[in-house]
């Protein structure tokens, strides 16, 4: 039985700033999510800090008029109680007016695939916040590429083969298909730089799909910074794939990802518990596991993939490298690089006050007659 797993996320809105969504604003979702009739199969709602993610199985395949439009409803309904309550960022990952048919490119991140579903079918949503679709490369290429923190590349036939993995130039809106093991260097070298080239999909060699992640970058779509693009990641796990401890264990040494507190500084991913709000201590980049089985495309689950005790320790590690990194203050590579920078007009205000002080160096006449008499010594 061909089923679709869908998800979609979205910020519209949270309590005293960026840190979760009211209760108010859940409910209003939902409503319009159960109400969908027979559209659905199953569906889930959650959320990771202030974005609010809608699982949802169905047969309509991907980039469905009637799916998107749906979580567009409901986002604009948590949008309207947003504003009633008075939360922060009412709408703010709501980029356009009216639905035009996919939320593609209108804000929400949406990750999604359409399989043959297997007997005992299971996936992993990860759902992030305070940072962009990049910081899932790291955790990707640990999954298909290094045997070190994934043995299933060496023992599993079908991952040993190789799988297909799509990148996108999300600042070109290119998108190239590079193929393991040939193409392993030239893979490498795109995801040397996560703020331009992010992975989208990843198959096998014969075209089953494995992974799929939100790309959309919010500023490309806005023209201003609207916030951090706070991507979703879907994988299909067990078997042929890789298991669902060795996805989640990729997770396991916090990298350094761009993100945080106005979006403009390079903090650790740190993973956490089901629907966690955002920290207020400087918006550490956060990261959620949620682990399903799936019948028929009735959901079990999600068991929660960052509750068990080991993540604690985790958690201590991603909270201690972000110290480490907030204590280098405002310079590099504490934050961004100008090109990177997520409030870019206020840095370029300032820079334009520089240039206006800037002044040509005089040189001294007497430098190039120095250099005409230096003998060396030798």
């Amino acid at each position: 039985m061909k089923i679709t797993v869908s998800v979609i996320k979205a910020d519209v809105g949270g309590i005293g700033g960026h840190t979760r969504p009211s209760d108010g604003l859940i409910n209003a979702v939902r409503n319009v999510v159960k109400n969908a009739g027979d559209l659905l199969i199953d569906h889930y709602i959650g959320y990771c800090g202030d974005d609010v993610h809608i699982v949802m199985s169905h047969t309509h395949g991907i980039d469905n008029n009637k799916i998107h439009k749906l979580a567009w409803d409901a986002f604009m309904a948590g949008t309207q109680v947003a504003k009633k309550e008075g939360l922060y960022g009412a709408g703010q990952d709501l980029l356009k007016d009216s639905f035009s048919g996919n939320v593609k490119g209108m804000g929400p991140g949406v990750a999604e695939m359409e399989f043959e579903e297997r007997p005992n079918e299971a996936f992993t949503v990860f759902a992030a916040d305070k940072t962009e679709p990049g910081a899932f490369n790291y955790p990707i290429y640990r999954m298909f590429v290094d045997s070190l923190s994934n043995t299933g590349l060496i023992v599993n036939k079908s991952l040993s083969s190789g799988v297909k993995i799509n990148v996108m130039d999300v600042e070109e809106g290119k998108i190239a298909e590079l193929s393991l093991w040939e193409d392993k260097p030239t893979l490498e070298a795109a995801l040397m730089y996560p703020g331009r080239y992010v992975v989208s999909t990843v198959t096998t060699k014969e075209g089953e799909p494995i992974l799929a992640a939100s790309t959309d970058r919010l500023h490309n779509i806005a023209g201003t910074y609207v916030g951090k693009d706070d991507p979703i990641l879907l994988v299909r796990t067990q078997k042929n794939f890789p298991a669902t401890e060795e996805v989640g264990s990729v997770f396991n040494n916090p990298h350094y990802v761009a993100g945080n507190t106005r979006g403009s500084h390079n903090m650790p991913l740190m993973p956490v518990k089901l629907n966690s709000a955002a920290s207020i201590n400087f918006c550490i980049p956060i990261v959620e596991a949620l682990v399903f089985s799936m019948h028929d495309g009735k959901l079990v689950g999600p068991f929660d993939g960052f509750s068990t005790p080991d993540w604690d320790y985790i958690r201590e590690i991603a909270t201690k490298k972000a110290i480490v990194m907030r204590s280098q203050g405002f310079i590099h590579p504490a934050t961004l690089v100008p090109s990177e920078l997520e409030y870019a007009e206020g840095y370029r205000a300032r820079m334009d006050v520089l240039e206006t002080k800037m002044k040509p160096i005089e040189k001294d006449p007497s430098e190039g007659q120095k250099k005409e008499n230096y003998e060396d010594p030798d």
